[in-house]
């Protein structure tokens, strides 16, 4: 997590986010628009992408806990346009645009050796691959081979129902430098729509089972999905240019 007073260039945030090597670096600077508090940006160690919820949990926590911002809201502009975050007691919620996946009938052979060869349920799509399978344990047990993955083109969301949430989930993106994310708002702008309305339900309590795990409180609001979480202060540091 970044913060800058101005953009610097394109190039230079790439190469800082590949520097780092984690799964997104954000960076984001005060915005002069009026329906805007600060501008937002997220790049994994290869690209920019336009979505991230996990980094944009983190710019609203050292904003609110570090750097003073004394506000209740913070509007982001981004690429997926404004994100308006909010603090409620230990949780930090964020408003994102909701994208109802539709099913796909077919879909790449590939996709089933490059998961393990494990059993899936079904196949929905807005952006990325979404496989539901039969249970937990598939999704937690999964061993995906990630150069499959990765020559696929193509981001995964593994999920299930599950035990003690309502669902689960891991998130595969090889193609984007990163072989599976430890959480991930995208894939739950996805993830949320999906599941509420096969389970009926508009809350939700979602757990991602990567090695660092994380849960998210959910909400579907039809056009727009609410993403709660919890946030701890890690490091401070500085670069030089």
């Amino acid at each position: 997590m970044i913060p800058l007073e101005e953009w610097i260039s394109d190039s230079l945030m790439q190469r800082l986010a590949m520097e780092n090597n984690l799964s997104e670096t954000v960076f984001f600077v005060p915005s002069s628009k009026p329906d805007a508090d600060y501008e937002i940006r997220w790049f994994t160690p290869l690209v920019e992408i336009n979505l991230c919820g996990h980094a944009t949990l983190a710019a609203a926590y050292v904003l609110y806990h570090v750097m003073g911002y004394g506000y209740p809201a913070i509007r982001f502009q981004s690429k997926s346009g404004i994100l308006t975050i909010t603090r409620n007691l230990d949780k930090i919620s964020m408003d994102f645009p909701a994208w109802k996946p539709d099913p796909l009938t077919t879909w790449p052979p590939e996709l089933t050796t490059a998961l393990g060869n494990i059993a899936i349920a079904s196949v929905h799509q807005y952006r990325d691959f979404l496989v539901e399978v039969a249970d937990e344990s598939i999704v937690q047990l999964c061993q995906p081979d990630f150069t499959l993955l990765k020559n696929m083109g193509q981001k995964v969301i593994l999920t299930a129902r599950g035990n003690k949430a309502d669902f689960v989930s891991r998130f595969f993106a090889p193609v984007a430098g990163v072989d599976e994310d430890p959480v991930t708002g995208s894939a739950h702008a996805q993830l949320i729509p999906y599941w509420a309305e096969k389970l009926g339900k508009k809350s939700l309590f979602a757990r991602q089972l990567s090695k660092r795990g994380g849960e998210l409180w959910c909400e579907y609001l039809g056009d727009r999905v609410t993403i709660a979480g919890q946030c701890v202060f890690y490091m401070k540091g500085e670069i030089d240019l």
